[in-house]
């Protein structure tokens, strides 16, 4: 296999390899279908699937485009011919692999606009945000291209007796369920990672917003991937119990709910095989005594009006100390009460959430913490003239530690504001929940704020910043409930293979 190959000298000649007369619609009219069916993509070919779906734009609750979904027989097929192309892929040298990679981060940029603006109605997140997750996306894939030559393995100092090696293998193949939330981000960190190493991958991008998914797949094929390496297949409960237990399936990357990430992690044990489960969070601000709130204030409104708070680290609480209690309101309220609402082309503050069901499910926190007694401090006027998903956002002040929105996962534009009294209250709050993915320490006392960060039992935990998530190089998952494993960074790559110890007897007896 060689980069000079037909495919990626065709890609060389230009970088925009997708179809955008095909895609015009998704990028010049926020209100039309897509004119192109998206079939399941795996084998290294598009492949006629046994049953189409509807992909529903959330903005305008109308159909957006038509793509397969995935059978448990269609998942069977792509996890062999996956496992047939592992062994070869794996035997690649990891500088062949980290220049395909680097070359899909190329196709990506190339293709920007149209992955950006597919993104962007396929989620219903702004434009603005599209942009930036696609941004994200090649960045995943030139990182994991540029450090897989670097990723070494270790000797073991045992004496001159003996020699002790300690080698990164691939798994095999891996499973990689993505949810519909950030699926260009997500599917190239997870992917990218596996790929570097040496893993085949088979790709189940949600039926909500697969598209991406799909076009990465397409890309792969331009830049010169082999068949089968690369398998993207959308589908719904039914495909990811099928991909997460079948008995081919060396390793999982899971990223949704609590629920499902733990019959994911049932079906690999039943195996004896690895997950990887990025599930939940109710990520908190402790804002302590003598924070800054002008710094503080715009970061924390952003972090949660991200994507309409559909972000599993969005920072859903703020942990306030008394003193700061009013000018953090203040300063918070008028986010809330000047956000815009509209269709994500046209790049709102927030956009819609992803369906029907979660509109009603957030608006249900919403009236039922009013009913608790919390009080409203902050909120957007409602989309007027919009018939796609949209919820309002809003700010609650004075939420109770004993009340569900404290405590749960509301995944839409929902602010909690509590306040306490000294920093080991604010420790103490932020543990009052059954999540631990990430959080957020303001104060100019860097000290006290050290001392606080190290003190939460989360996967990241930021001081004077939040960055949800975290950059590319960061390792990322939770603890609890959150799930465990590393996505991101360097860990990735551990997450990705497993350890092969070698030893040679050098002592002649």
């Amino acid at each position: 296999m060689s980069l000079t190959s037909t495919a990626a000298e065709s890609a060389a000649a230009d970088l925009t390899v997708l179809d955008e007369e095909a895609l015009r619609h998704a990028l010049d009219d926020h209100e039309a279908a897509i004119p192109q069916r998206f079939p399941l993509d795996f084998g290294g070919a598009l492949r006629e699937p046994t049953r189409w779906v509807e992909d529903i734009d959330p903005a305008t609750a109308g159909v957006l485009a038509t793509v397969g979904s995935a059978t448990p027989e269609e998942i069977g097929e792509a996890v062999a011919l996956a496992r047939a192309a592992a062994p070869g892929w794996a035997a690649t040298a990891p500088s062949t692999r980290g220049a395909l990679l680097r070359r899909l981060a190329e196709l990506v940029r190339g293709n920007a606009e149209v992955l950006a603006r597919l993104e962007t109605r396929d989620t219903g997140k702004p434009l603005a945000q599209g942009r930036a997750d696609i941004t994200a996306a090649a960045r995943y894939f030139e990182f994991y291209g540029s450090i897989v030559e670097g990723f070494l393995g270790d000797s073991i100092p045992l004496g001159p007796g003996s020699l002790a090696v300690v080698e990164h293998e691939p798994h095999g193949v891996t499973a990689h369920v993505v949810p519909w939330n950030y699926p260009a981000q997500i599917t190239a960190r997870s992917v990218g990672a596996s790929l570097a190493v040496g893993n085949a991958t088979v790709v189940k991008p949600a039926d909500e917003a697969p598209l991406v998914a799909l076009c990465y797949a397409r890309l792969a094929r331009a830049a010169g991937f082999p068949a089968g390496v690369l398998n993207v297949l959308p589908g719904g409960a039914e495909a990811g119990a099928a991909l997460t237990a079948h008995p081919d399936i060396d390793h999982v990357s899971f990223t949704g709910s609590v629920a499902t990430g733990r019959t994911v992690a049932r079906a690999c044990a039943d195996r004896g095989r690895p997950a990887l489960l990025e599930l939940g969070g109710k990520s908190a601000h402790l804002v302590l005594a003598g924070a800054d709130i002008d710094r503080a204030a715009p970061v924390i409104a952003r972090a949660l009006l991200l994507h309409a708070g559909q972000t599993c680290t969005a920072g859903t609480r703020v942990i306030v100390h008394e003193s700061l209690h009013e000018e953090l309101i203040a300063a918070l309220t008028p986010y809330f009460d000047n956000a815009t609402l509209g269709l994500g082309l046209a790049d709102p503050t927030v956009g819609p959430v992803v369906s029907a069901p979660q509109a009603e499910r957030v608006r249900g926190f919403i009236a039922r913490a009013s009913a608790e007694g919390a009080v409203l401090a902050g909120r957007a006027e409602e989309a007027d003239g919009l018939s796609g998903y949209f919820v309002a956002p809003v700010l609650f002040d004075q939420v109770s530690q004993d009340s569900e929105l404290f405590a749960e996962e509301v995944f839409g534009p929902v602010l909690a504001v509590t306040t306490v009294a000294s920093d080991a209250e604010a420790v103490a709050a932020a543990h009052n929940s059954r999540y631990g993915l990430t959080a957020a320490v303001w104060c100019r006392d860097i000290d006290r704020a050290v001392r606080t960060a190290r003190a939460l039992e989360v996967g990241q935990a930021y001081i004077n910043g939040y960055a949800p998530g975290g950059g590319v190089e960061l390792p990322f998952g939770g603890t609890r409930d959150s799930g465990y494993g590393r996505e991101k960074g360097v860990e990735a790559l551990r997450e990705y293979t497993r350890p092969r110890t070698l030893f040679v007897d050098l002592s002649g007896a």
